[in-house]
């Protein structure tokens, strides 16, 4: 199963739906779209020592306890995800939705709602897989494989784990995420470091 399939999993998507106003197809096309250039954006940031350290710091504060045993989309905290989907994709944001929006059919505003209800999702989904599955580990232990043991020079496990989720490169062999960075290309690794 693909991260996307997983994040998706545990979000109720009717009441998603009802939160962006859209119906339930639309909803999972639109997060189909915006997990992988999530994850896409993590990973180029993860792959500068700074943007990987931000990253650790971030996950740090993110517990999988929102992703465990379902989404409560209530107990989700938009004003934190604007600031990190800001913090992933920088000055690209507003291009980076404006894209995904234009693959829905003119959907840019519904994924400008979209990405700050996921972010926050997607950083603690990504802490219970660096933590191996939500228990244990520490800040600290968070921040040692993230950075691949203090790997300098390059973003070390927290990139590899990225690069996993996408199918094992930067592209993403994913069928569906592939086309989604392809789509973003430059956009990627804007974020702040």
């Amino acid at each position: 199963m693909s991260a996307t399939d997983e994040i998706l999993a545990n979000i109720p998507l009717s009441q998603l739906a009802s939160q962006l106003g859209v119906d339930e197809a639309t909803a999972e096309a639109a997060t189909r779209q915006a997990i992988p250039a999530l994850l896409g954006g993590l990973q180029a940031n993860a792959q500068d020592p700074a943007g990987a350290a931000s990253l650790a710091g971030a996950l740090g504060n993110h517990s999988s306890a929102l992703v465990d045993g379902g989404v409560n989309l209530d107990e989700v905290d938009t004003a934190d995800g604007e600031k990190i989907v800001g913090n992933i994709f920088g000055s690209n944001s507003t291009q980076v939705a404006h894209t995904l929006g234009n693959n829905l059919g003119q959907q840019s505003g519904l994924i400008q709602k979209l990405l700050p209800i996921l972010a926050p999702i997607v950083l603690s989904y990504l802490a219970r897989r660096l933590t191996g599955g939500g228990s244990g580990g520490g800040a600290g232990d968070l921040l040692g494989s993230i950075l691949g043991g203090g790997g300098a020079g390059q973003g070390g496990g927290l990139s590899d784990v990225l690069g996993g989720m996408l199918g094992g490169q930067a592209g993403g062999a994913d069928r569906g995420s592939g086309s989604v960075l392809d789509m973003l290309g430059g956009m990627l690794g804007g974020g702040r470091r």
